[in-house]
């Protein structure tokens, strides 16, 4: 099996409530148990960042769906490369919403201490994400 990750950007559209994030994570949880795939996403209320591993039919097939998912505008990808073993394995979607505990780490990998993930690159984004993920508790 190749193991792949993928990380991408996109914005939420003005029109979707903040409901429909739950919507999404309960339904990416679902969806990434049930096909073996890991990640995290990254979320302020704007900006989605989100990163997923697993075989590369299922990572791609999934990014076609969002792709195509009326809840994400101007998704671009950062990254997409074969990788040897996940990073983040304990967690189908780990969730780690923007909070001042998070703006340290943002200015280490980015121009400021605001999230803005068009700014970052496949690399930084990646960095930015492994960092919060052993900083702050994992949000199943």
């Amino acid at each position: 099996m190749q193991l792949v990750r993928l990380v991408y950007v996109s914005r939420k559209p003005q029109h979707i409530a903040e409901e429909a994030i739950t919507n999404i994570l309960s339904f990416a949880r679902s969806y990434n148990i049930k096909n073996n795939i890991t990640g995290i996403l990254c979320f302020n209320r704007k900006y989605f960042l989100q990163c997923l591993e697993g075989n590369r039919l299922t990572v791609n097939q999934t990014f076609q769906r969002i792709l195509r998912d009326s809840r994400h505008e101007g998704v671009l990808m950062l990254d997409y490369r074969e990788i040897e073993r996940r990073e983040f394995a304990q967690w189908n979607m780990g969730y780690v919403p923007d909070s001042t505990r998070t703006h340290d780490i943002h200015l280490k990998y980015s121009s400021g201490t605001e999230f803005e993930p068009y700014e970052l690159s496949g690399q930084s984004a990646h960095l930015l994400m492994l960092e919060l993920k052993n900083v702050l508790p994992m949000s199943e």
